[in-house]
């Protein structure tokens, strides 16, 4: 919610570019979107090439569009300092959306998100693979989960030792920019998460919507694409929403293909 997109919505306003989807994230239980920005009003940027920061004000239009979860494990969540990150998840909180990947530590910024809901349970996970520019690493300081995938898969099976009916979506930030296929270790990477016990994945990053896979019957969605961005080369205005609903014994998904016309996504006939 910066750059091209802070200029739309100064000119016509947030509520515009979710006006084509809301309809969609209102009919869900939840909407998870990856938010690659810190919403604070402090402007503390760390140094690096690309700098993002999104007015609080606008937080409560999120919400009010339908999105219940953000995930910051993404590598722009800390553009402005760990203040600016901190500030996010406040502001994300108070505005009645759920994070996803953050805590006050690494241990609690890993740790699954819980959905449930008659009787079926959804743990999600969400970590970001990628070196964060300039970012220190700091284990015990607030901060996004940047578990491993070996972190991730023994996690996962803790987890399905002891719940094994819920479901595991891992949500991954991974990849390389403007790669039409997944690198093979991300490929790799994948199947280990699926064998330890993982459902489905869903990844970004590339900015491109990267193949779907299926292996042993779970989807492995690579890269959704971008969403509300304002890049305009035309791999970059192809997305991707993914639409799952779980039964008590499996569960189904649907994609609604998307462009992206001046930062807004529209559902493709």
């Amino acid at each position: 919610m910066d750059r091209g997109v802070r200029k739309e919505i100064e000119r016509k306003g947030i509520d515009f570019l979710f006006k084509d989807v809301a309809p969609i994230f209102h009919a869900s239980d939840a909407v998870v979107i990856n938010l690659e920005c810190p919403i604070t009003d402090t402007i503390s940027p760390i140094h690096k090439k690309y700098i993002f920061r999104a007015d609080s004000e606008w937080t409560s239009a999120l919400s009010k569009n339908g999105v219940t979860h953000a995930a910051l494990a993404n590598n722009h969540s800390m553009d402005q300092g760990r203040r600016g990150l901190e500030s996010t998840y406040y502001h994300l909180i108070n505005s009645g959306i759920t994070p996803l990947g953050y805590g006050e530590n690494q241990t609690s910024a890993c740790q699954p998100t819980l959905f449930s809901k008659n009787g079926i349970e959804v743990a999600l996970f969400n970590s970001v693979l990628l070196p964060l520019e300039n970012w220190v690493y700091l284990e015990d300081k607030p901060g996004v989960c940047q578990a491993t995938i070996e972190d991730l898969c023994s996690e996962i099976r803790q987890l399905k030792i002891k719940n094994s009916a819920c479901y595991v979506l891992v949500v991954l930030h991974w990849g390389v920019e403007y790669q039409q296929e997944p690198t093979l270790q991300q490929r790799r990477e994948a199947r280990q998460l699926i064998d330890a016990g993982a459902d489905g994945i869903i990844g970004h990053h590339p900015h491109v919507i990267q193949k779907e896979e299926i292996y042993k019957n779970k989807p492995i969605f690579y890269s959704l694409g971008n969403f509300i961005f304002d890049q305009s080369t035309p791999s970059t205005t192809k997305s991707v929403i993914v639409e799952l609903v779980f039964g008590k014994k499996d569960f189904t998904y649907v994609k609604k293909e998307v462009k992206i016309e001046a930062c807004k996504p529209i559902i493709k006939d």
